[in-house]
């Protein structure tokens, strides 16, 4: 795919218009990249975060990216992983209610995590063509987004997205 990119790192240190957090409903920050945001960006965030209240599962909202290198956090909510075909329909929603803010906002550059696929279980050989598909279809219609990255937490989350990628038509 075209401006899409996967490598393992720190999401915290990406120079992006947009990183995305994988939030929880609450947006009170916690554990995994979403404590790593909320920690390495400074209060600012969580200030923003509260003033919104909360964020429906399958869904994204944005902020201030405080201290970080990006511009924006977007803060989008993976189910928690259960096996039922919901969580499919809810994790595609929270891609693609992160790629809809970037349109709307037209920012050129996001970096996502593997949404879902931490402390909330989803399995990353099944999360990641859905991740994809989100993407893939995005670049298809009007955007202004021409580089989209994955930041992977490990080494076998970056060999799940690449094989994903290239099964990908």
């Amino acid at each position: 795919m075209t401006g899409v990119t996967f490598r393992r790192g720190d999401i915290t240190l990406v120079r992006a218009d947009a990183i995305v957090n994988a939030a929880n409903a609450a947006l009170a920050g916690g554990g995994g990249v979403d404590g790593a945001i909320h920690r390495a960006g400074g209060p600012s965030i969580l200030e923003a975060c509260r003033a919104i209240g909360s964020c429906p599962t399958g869904s994204a909202v944005i902020t201030t990216a405080g201290r970080l290198p990006a511009r924006y956090v977007i803060h989008a909510v993976a189910p928690r992983y259960s096996g039922t075909p919901a969580d499919a329909r809810l994790l595609r929603g929270a891609y693609d209610a992160s790629l809809e803010l970037a349109r709307q906002r037209g920012l050129a550059s996001i970096a996502f995590p593997s949404l879902g696929t931490g402390a909330y279980r989803y399995p990353v050989a099944e999360a990641a063509p859905i991740a994809l598909g989100a993407v893939a279809e995005h670049l298809r219609g009007k955007t202004s987004l021409q580089e989209v990255a994955f930041i992977l937490f490990s080494d076998a989350d970056l060999a799940a997205y690449e094989a994903a990628a290239a099964a990908f038509p």
